[in-house]
């Protein structure tokens, strides 16, 4: 199956089990036995903050993934809904990066048909995401669907205006994932760093932020390096993946991850990088190990 197909059957189905849900107050974030709390984060040089993201190891019920990444040294993860929220608690994970009010990943901001339904979902989801004590909730543009960039930017400000001020009134800042199109996510209108950054400019609020995601940068712009160091003010969130094919970060791949990190620790950036490869290795765990190993600069 695709990467595509995988993340968006991953968001269907965390999406079917988000409607009318309310959350519950005082979430218990219950003490596990010492010996299972023990982790090598006590080892890591605390440059970079660790998250994963929850689809890319859906083999692991979300309990073990929590209890492995807690061992790693990870303290986030992404691209979790409310649902599953009090799980993280438990564990005393944050949700990283937050979802559940998007419709998908091509129905977007940047067409006016589909602002009530973004509206509506945004407009209940921000304020349980406060509630929560997290702070980032994904959004996406959209596919262009004919559109030009000026179109799509015109559009999305219509819609996203009209939740920057509850988004910053609860302190939640919205972020649109960068997508490659050319491979993975064919159409997508926010495939350009450049893209991002204008429309960032435009609404002209501290609550709204890009995902840059290395994986899906690097295969539509390149540079890298260069870009973050240009446009780290307006980036709040990272994703890694190997390139090409979205595996292991490792020397299997064209990326040089050290010198990434380096590069994004040197901006002073003090958010999180999440790790969203797709495991190739019968060691999942072990190729997630790794991953933060390289990234821990």
């Amino acid at each position: 199956m695709s990467t595509n197909l995988n993340r968006r059957s991953a968001i269907k189905g965390i999406l079917a089990g988000t409607a009318a849900l309310s959350i519950p107050s005082g979430f218990s974030a219950l003490a596990m036995p010492k010996n299972e709390t023990e982790t090598q984060s006590g080892m890591l040089k605390g440059r970079i903050n660790h998250s994963v993201a929850r689809w890319c190891f859906k083999d692991f019920d979300l309990e073990t993934l929590c209890i492995e990444a807690k061992k790693i040294g990870i303290t986030g993860i992404d691209l979790v809904g409310p649902k599953e929220w009090p799980t993280l608690k438990k564990y005393d994970l944050v949700s990283t990066m937050c979802n559940g009010a998007e419709i998908n990943l091509v129905d977007g901001f940047n067409d006016i048909k589909f602002h009530e339904t973004l509206i509506k979902n945004y407009t209940e989801m921000i304020p349980l995401v406060a509630k929560a004590g997290y702070k980032n909730l994904i959004c996406f543009s959209g596919n262009k669907r004919d559109k030009t960039d000026e179109e799509g930017w015109n559009n999305c400000v219509i819609g996203l205006q009209k939740l920057i001020p509850l988004a910053e009134k609860h302190n939640v800042t919205l972020v649109m994932e960068l997508l490659n199109s050319k491979i993975n996510h064919k159409d997508y209108q926010c495939d350009k760093t450049s893209w991002g950054v204008e429309l960032a400019k435009r609404l002209k609020s501290e609550n709204f932020k890009l995902l840059y995601d290395i994986y899906h940068m690097q295969i539509d712009e390149g540079d890298v390096i260069r870009t973050i160091q240009e446009n780290h003010q307006y980036i709040t969130h990272f994703h890694t993946g190997g390139v090409p094919g979205r595996n292991e970060i490792d020397e299997t791949q064209e990326l040089n991850y050290i010198a990434i990190m380096k590069a994004i620790a040197e901006t002073g950036f003090k958010g999180f990088v999440g790790q969203e490869f797709i495991p190739k290795n019968p060691d999942k765990i072990g190729s997630l190990k790794k991953a933060i190993t390289i990234c821990d600069i």
